[in-house]
Parts: structure tokens; C-alpha cells; sequence
């Protein structure tokens, strides 16, 4: 199994409790750190029929350090989708996430083949949504440490409670009781539906406050902020 550990540290280094990343601060002082570490560890045997928890930690410490092991290789950069013209180019930004860069365990691997073909289909755990990140402040916050077989669970419980009581992210107006929701809510709504009945009811089931939210309940998608989840050094 990987060792989680060098990825831990740096992220105890780098990331603040608002899941910001000092990208300024990374790629001056230990650039290549990510990759040597994924090198060391790349050629390791992976077994696929390891147990999930085991699977879910690494699938996503992976996802994580690969979107920044690139943005540090671009840094700086404003966003992962980039603009011409003030148009924003979406061929880069598909790009960004279906090339197959990313070379571990003798195969390439794409940060979509990553979040759809093993975190989504073959793991089906739908809270990798408010843990795995795409480096932009619309994502869900950062989390400060690695994910580790053992605490995975608990971990993403955190995030997920983290992100539904974050009102940047999701927020109830009493008044006109509607619901605001950031946008991944709406594009991996099928995801959630599989363990809830509704996508209001799934979200109360991680508040803090009892808001009377139900399969009818008005809902209204926030913008999607992808500007980078940057950190300015002080």
C-alpha cells in the first residue's frame, strides 16, 4: 500500500483551514515534492481487490495530488479553465481532465477515468464529491491532511457535513424557502439520489440546523466560482 505520510505533511504545510493552497509558497520551496513522492511510490503493486476503504483513501490522496502536482507545474495560473479573448476555452478545460497523464501502477490515468470509472462506478460512495478537488474555490474545501484506510469514513463525513453547512456552498432562505446549492449538488445528482430520496433531504441529513427541507422544497444552483483555490502568501 502506498505511505500516505509524505502527502500528509505537505498538506499540513501547504493548506489552510479554509482548504486555500500556498502555491506560491510550494512551488518555491519543494516543487517536485509531489512528484517524487508519487515516483517512489508508483511502482508498487496495486491489488484491485483490496478492501474499499483501503481503495477510496488512495483514489482520492491521488486525485487531490495529481490536480496539484499539475497546477504547481503551471503555477501561476488564474483558473483550470483558462480564457481567450475573455471566451473561456473549454477544450483546455476537458483537457485538463481527460489526459491520460498520470502513470501509477504500470497504467496512465486521467483525473476522470479517477473520479468516474473507480470513485463513482466502482466504489460507489457518493461523498467523494466534498473531498476530491479540481483547485478551484467552487470545489469543496481542501482538506488539510490525507485521507488514511482507517479514518476514510469519518474523513468523509467531515467534508460532507464541512461543505453542507458552508453557506458559500449551500444555504436556505427562510423567507422564500429556497434553497441555494452549489452545482456539483445538480451535476452528480444521481449520485446522491442512490442514498437518498431527494436531493433537499439528502442535504438535511448533514445539517446543523433542522431546516424543513423535502423532495419539494425550491432549489437554486449557485455560480460556480473556478478561480483558483489560492492561498497569497502574507
Amino acid at each position: 500500500m502506498i505511505d500516505f505520510e509524505p502527502w500528509d505533511r505537505l498538506l499540513r504545510q501547504y493548506i489552510d483551514q479554509q482548504g486555500r493552497v500556498d502555491y506560491i509558497a510550494w512551488k518555491k520551496e519543494q516543487p517536485q515534492a509531489i512528484a517524487d513522492w508519487l515516483s517512489s511510490q508508483k511502482n508498487l503493486a496495486f491489488k484491485s481487490n483490496s478492501n474499499n476503504l483501503e481503495e477510496l483513501a488512495l483514489w482520492i490522496n491521488l486525485y487531490n495530488a495529481f490536480t496539484i502536482s499539475t497546477i504547481l507545474e503551471r503555477y501561476p495560473i488564474e483558473s483550470i479553465r483558462p480564457r481567450i479573448l475573455g471566451i473561456p476555452n473549454w477544450l483546455a478545460f476537458l483537457w485538463f481532465f481527460q489526459r491520460r497523464a498520470y502513470y501509477m501502477f504500470g497504467e496512465s490515468y486521467s483525473l476522470a477515468k479517477i473520479e468516474n470509472s473507480i470513485l463513482r462506478e466502482k466504489l460507489q460512495e457518493p461523498r467523494i464529491h466534498f473531498a476530491i478537488v479540481c483547485a478551484s474555490v467552487g470545489c469543496p474545501l481542501l482538506r488539510s491532511g490525507a485521507y488514511f484506510p482507517e479514518q476514510v469514513i469519518q474523513q468523509l463525513d467531515e467534508d460532507t457535513r464541512r461543505f453542507m453547512n458552508n453557506p458559500e456552498k449551500v444555504r436556505y432562505d427562510m423567507e422564500s424557502k429556497t434553497l441555494y446549492c452549489n452545482k456539483i449538488l445538480k451535476w452528480y445528482r444521481q449520485d446522491f439520489l442512490k442514498v437518498a430520496p431527494s436531493i433537499p433531504e439528502y442535504i438535511r441529513s448533514y445539517l446543523k440546523t433542522d431546516y424543513p427541507l423535502n423532495a419539494s422544497t425550491r432549489i437554486s444552483y449557485l455560480d460556480y466560482d473556478w478561480s483558483l483555490n489560492q492561498r497569497i502568501s502574507s
